[in-house]
């Protein structure tokens, strides 16, 4: 089992002036408990609480790469509306080539609308929104393929693929698709990602969109065991013992950890709380991911 955190909540000591101190300390404290990766939101406003702070999500992980050395980077999940799709993948490419071939490229559909009218985005029918992932997929399989000639799509156009320097990985940095839409998200996964992500920490509910999966792979004549399968981990205290800290005992954690291993999750992803005053990662670290790894 792999272990991701999710950093997602930036309300740290000392405001806008030690936030960039705090993230550099987050990451490093992460890899040495040893997670194996670092998620940031794509959004451009705090969903619990838009007045909250919440840090733009590639420069973020610019930021992380510049800070760690190990551990792998990704937005979780970038919406495919926020900027275009040739120039998303540009970045991607850029964070893999500074990072010595740590990201990943995390992408979605989108949903928010506030925060697309907020920042002055066109936020287009969902139907629309997924024919554009589609088509950003496409462009980045192009371009990491090193396809230079134009692309003609139903809502993107390009006269020609550039995209230098490649990613340092190879063949591609891993794709990853958030979301459990059956029809058309998995679809996607099963034709062009290399890994999904499911926001569910329900066994069973995962053990199904992984079969509704395997069925979409089997159609497209794909081995389903290429695909990576990530999920998240719930870290409330049972049910009766909410008052007994801000996370589950390690017992418990192990236990759901399992569960969602048996269900044929690969890695999960957590948030964990008061990440830069506590001493949250290192405790996660030393009773989870020790137990596991």
């Amino acid at each position: 089992m792999k272990f991701g955190l999710e950093i997602n909540e930036f309300d740290w000591p000392g405001g806008s002036q030690e936030m960039g101190r705090h993230l550099v300390d987050i990451g490093r404290r992460a890899e040495a408990a040893g997670f194996d990766s670092i998620w940031v939101w794509d959004h451009f406003i705090q969903l619990r609480r838009w007045e909250d702070p919440l840090l733009e999500g590639w420069l973020t992980l610019a930021y992380l790469a510049g800070a760690t050395e190990t551990i792998e980077l990704g937005t979780l999940v970038t919406g495919v509306t926020y900027r275009h799709p040739a120039i998303l993948v540009k970045q991607a490419s850029t964070l893999d080539v500074l990072s010595g071939g740590r990201a990943w490229f995390g992408v979605g559909a989108a949903w928010n609308e506030r925060e697309h009218k907020a920042f002055g985005l066109r936020f287009p029918p969902i139907a629309e929104r997924f024919e554009i992932l589609e088509e950003t997929l496409r462009i980045a399989h192009r371009a990491w393929k090193g396809e230079t000639d134009g692309f003609e799509g139903k809502h993107v156009r390009l006269t020609e693929q550039m995209d230098s320097p490649a990613p340092v990985q190879r063949p591609h940095s891993p794709i990853l698709i958030g979301g459990g839409g059956e029809r058309k998200t998995l679809r996607m996964v099963a034709q062009y990602a290399d890994a999904t992500h499911q926001t569910t920490a329900d066994p069973q509910v995962f053990r199904h969109k992984m079969e509704v999966l395997r069925a979409h792979c089997e159609r497209l004549e794909r081995p389903s065991d290429e695909i990576k399968r990530t999920c998240g981990l719930d870290l409330k205290p049972p049910a009766g013992k909410r008052g007994s800290g801000a996370m589950a005992e390690s017992s418990v954690l192990l236990e759901r950890v399992d569960a969602l291993a048996d269900a044929g999750s690969q890695a999960v992803f957590c948030v964990l709380p008061s990440l830069a005053d506590t001493d949250s990662i290192e405790r996660f670290g030393a009773d989870v991911i020790a137990a596991r790894h």
